[in-house]
């Protein structure tokens, strides 16, 4: 069942894996590509907005950095303290070159703005799996 938003103010995301388990049950299992936005404030509360873009494409290209700049406009006008970026893909548990691009990418672009990203995760075919820096932060 995925929670509401007013039971997620109750619960902020002070851990790791109270994180994975909120994108558990908000994403779940990868039906098919998107990459979603959600928002946290400085009491690690999740926002009210969450923003899915459908259709990526598989690697990473020149626009990600104006979808950095959208999302981070979103986040100002929350009053945002950082973002957690879900990558859905209906494929495996393992991550893919792919999945290595665009967290880098992301992780990169978002190091040059006001707007920390606080985490990345893969939905695939089985669940969510938490995708630590150590994976994905070297070329």
């Amino acid at each position: 069942m995925k929670p509401h938003y007013e039971d997620t103010i109750s619960q902020p995301l002070a851990s790791d894996s109270l994180v994975e388990e909120r994108i558990s049950a908000l994403v779940g299992r990868a039906c098919h590509r998107q990459v979603w936005f959600l928002f946290v404030d400085s009491r690690n509360v999740q926002l009210p907005l969450i923003i899915p873009v459908s259709d990526p494409p598989i690697m990473p290209d020149t626009a990600v950095s104006q979808l950095v700049d959208n999302i981070v406009k979103a986040g100002e006008g929350l009053d945002a303290h950082s973002v957690i970026v879900v990558l859905e893909r209906y494929a495996g548990s393992e991550f893919t070159p792919a999945d290595r691009a665009w967290a880098r990418t992301l992780d990169r672009a978002f190091g040059c703005t006001e707007l920390p990203m606080r985490a990345v995760l893969v939905s695939h075919s089985r669940g969510v799996r938490w995708f630590a820096p150590d994976d994905y932060g070297f070329d």
